[in-house]
């Protein structure tokens, strides 16, 4: 058995308008566990969604960006950012260093409301779920024009994920979400 060393940088790139995921450790590795580098561009948020089964890390390597990894005193359908746990958890904005484990079944998102990239290290066991639907929201994210929702939908239920608020990326609207961030400072 072998292991793996990966130089900085290195791995497989699936480049989008939306992400760039590099493939670190998978499946095809040996590897029960999927690890990814991520840059995350501002504007993007994930939206709201949940795992059956899927555990997910994120650590922040550079930048800042807004987690969330609770349930909330109540689900809103369109967005996120002002959810607040029956504990008084709110939505986190997380910098260099900044780490969130998501166990099944926990509602979790992440957005990068400033107008610079974020990269994060991320890991979803079990492998390869995650691989597949990166491959997969590549493909959707090529169509080019807007988010077809709808096809993002499909593909998340075929992939343990129910999302609770839509998937967006709009680079224009990154100055809205970082002054709101800032109203929450």
């Amino acid at each position: 058995m072998t292991g793996l060393i990966l130089p900085p940088g290195q791995g497989r790139k699936l480049i989008t308008k939306a992400q760039e995921v590099t493939f670190k450790a998978t499946e095809a590795h040996g590897s029960s566990i999927s690890v990814f580098e991520v840059l995350v561009p501002p504007g993007f948020d994930v939206g709201a969604h949940v795992h059956g089964d899927a555990q997910e890390f994120f650590y922040v390597l550079e930048g800042e960006l807004e987690l969330l990894a609770f349930e909330p005193v109540e689900r809103t359908a369109e967005n996120w950012h002002e959810w607040r746990s029956p504990n008084g958890d709110e939505v986190v904005r997380a910098t260099e260093g900044a780490f969130m484990f998501v166990p099944p079944g926990t509602p979790h998102a992440f957005r990068n409301a400033s107008d610079k990239p974020a990269r994060m290290l991320f890991q979803c066991l079990p492998s390869p779920v995650h691989e597949l639907y990166f491959e997969e929201i590549a493909e959707i994210w090529s169509a080019g024009g807007s988010i077809d929702q709808e096809a993002i939908e499909d593909m998340r239920r075929r992939y343990d994920v129910s999302q609770i608020t839509p998937l967006r990326y709009d680079p224009s609207t990154r100055a809205d979400a970082q002054s709101a961030t800032a109203r929450k400072a």
